[in-house]
C-alpha cells in the first residue's frame, strides 16, 4: 500500500501577461509643426494581490520633441503619467504571504503621436508580466519497499592472476627485451 507526504513549499500559483494601451492628449504652449521625437523613460511600478486580482500602480515620464514656428525652434514637452491597472489572474485563491512579482515585458514607448491643433494626442503602449508566489502543497507518494544492496566485490582473482604473469617487472632494467 502507497503513502503519501505532503510538502509545503513556495511556488509560482499564478502566471499571466497582458498588454495595455493608454491614450494621452498633452497640451502644448506653442502650436507644433512636427514632432521630432517621443521617448518615455523612468518606469516605475508595484502591485498587490487581494480577492484574485493583481492592481499595479505605476508611473513613467514621456518626453515629446516638437518643433513650431515654422520648424524654426524646437521644445521638448515633459509629463509624468500616473496610472493603476486591474488585472484578474485565474485559478487562485486568497492566501496568506503572496507575493506579487511583475515585470516589464515591453516597457512603456510611444506607438503614434499625432498633432491636433495646441494638442499632441499619443499612444503609450507597454506589456506586464505578473506572478503570484505563494504557499502551496505538493503531494509525493513514498515507496514502502527497500531496494536490495549489491555486493561489491574487491577484485577479480582471475585478472589478477593475469597480470602477474604477463607483466614484466623488469622491463625498465632491460629494455631491448
Amino acid at each position: 500500500m502507497a503513502s503519501f507526504k505532503e510538502i509545503v513549499t513556495k511556488a509560482v500559483i499564478g502566471k499571466g501577461k497582458k498588454q495595455f494601451t493608454d491614450n494621452l492628449s498633452l497640451q502644448v504652449t506653442n502650436s507644433p509643426n512636427t514632432i521630432l521625437g517621443c521617448w518615455v523613460i523612468n518606469h516605475n511600478f508595484s502591485g498587490t494581490f487581494s480577492n484574485g486580482v493583481v492592481t499595479i500602480n505605476g508611473s513613467y515620464d514621456i518626453n515629446i520633441w516638437y518643433s513650431y514656428d515654422n520648424d524654426t525652434k524646437t521644445e521638448v514637452l515633459k509629463d509624468t503619467k500616473n496610472y493603476t491597472e486591474t488585472i484578474n489572474v485565474q485559478g487562485t485563491t486568497d492566501t496568506e504571504n503572496e507575493e506579487v512579482i511583475i515585470r516589464s515585458l515591453s516597457g512603456p514607448s510611444c506607438s503614434k503621436a499625432e498633432i491636433n491643433g495646441s494638442v499632441i494626442n499619443c499612444t503609450i503602449d507597454k506589456t506586464l508580466g505578473i506572478e503570484l508566489v505563494g504557499d502551496t502543497k505538493v503531494r509525493i507518494n513514498t515507496l514502502d519497499e527497500v531496494d536490495d544492496w549489491e555486493e561489491i566485490m574487491d577484485s577479480d582473482s582471475e585478472i589478477d592472476e593475469r597480470i602477474d604473469k604477463e607483466v614484466n617487472e623488469e622491463y625498465l632494467d632491460n629494455p631491448t627485451e
